[in-house]
């Protein structure tokens, strides 16, 4: 285990690799055909969809609150201050992509959606990276990597755009060709880029040793992201069970809640 944390690329690169090629075996990953087709369709105020359209006010405070933090205390996370800068404003903007996109739910609106959140993965995974790893890297490094992952983000949702035509066909490496009806698309390079910071952050924390109380604090976070998906899958369930509140709105509260836990953090010392 000393190996890995000697050379803290050699455990996550292996990670990345296996999760690549498990995709590239799989085949296109699709997109559910009623994906558009949200429990809580109520207005309110005249606003269609209102529950999943104003939800989305707590990802703008959020990511608001994160930026304002680090422009208040240039100390904050000095090692991964423009990551943190790229990855809670990515937030703040999917509060603008998410509810517009909720208004009238399509695929057209649904790329300004999730290409926010594929950028705040892609900032918050190069943020755990330099505080763990950047302390001596100059700003021109720490820009340079948050420009690449971002580039890598927003081509993981041109792919799903680019796929999301009747003629396009992969054959996975087992020799299996699938094709992707219109309106669905292969989600393999998006579904990626939000796994991996859920598996590399907890690993590259250890690996650093990184102080308890970021740890913790990081595993709030990520459990509040998993109920959050959790809550996505079951949006027509527990609106009908609960009424009040469709699974896919509290996936917006949850959520919110990470990114809030994750501005909180900020003021916690990396290293114990």
């Amino acid at each position: 285990m000393s190996l890995f944390r000697r050379l803290p690329y050699v455990l996550p690169s292996l990670l990345i690799l296996a999760l690549a090629i498990a995709m590239l075996l799989h085949g296109p990953i699709l997109q559910l055909p009623n994906y558009h087709h949200f429990a809580d369709r109520r207005a309110w105020l005249s606003i269609p969809n209102a529950a999943d359209v104003l939800s989305n006010l707590g990802f703008a405070f959020a990511g608001a609150w994160g930026v304002c933090r680090l422009w208040q205390d240039p100390q904050l996370v000095r090692s991964a201050r423009v990551a943190y800068y790229l990855f809670f404003s990515a937030v703040f903007f999917t509060s603008l992509g998410s509810g517009w996109y909720h208004l009238a739910p399509d695929n057209a609106r649904l790329i300004f959606d999730r290409i926010p959140i594929a950028i705040a993965c892609a900032g918050l995974l190069a943020a755990a990276w330099q505080e763990c790893y950047g302390q001596n890297e100059p700003r021109n490094v720490q820009l340079g990597y948050c420009a690449l992952l971002a580039v890598l983000a927003y081509l993981s949702v041109w792919w799903w755009q680019y796929t999301d035509v009747p003629s396009f066909a992969s054959t996975d490496l087992l020799g299996q060709t699938k094709a992707a009806p219109q309106g669905l698309g292969d989600l393999r390079p998006y579904l990626l880029l939000q796994m991996l910071p859920l598996i590399l952050i907890p690993l590259l924390h250890w690996q650093a040793q990184v102080s308890r109380a970021k740890r913790l604090a990081f595993a709030s976070a990520i459990l509040l992201y998993v109920f959050a998906k959790v809550a996505e899958l079951q949006d027509h369930q527990m609106f009908h069970q609960l009424s009040l509140i469709s699974g896919h709105t509290l996936k917006h509260l949850l959520a919110t809640a990470a990114a809030g836990v994750l501005v909180y953090q900020l003021k916690i010392a990396a290293r114990p």
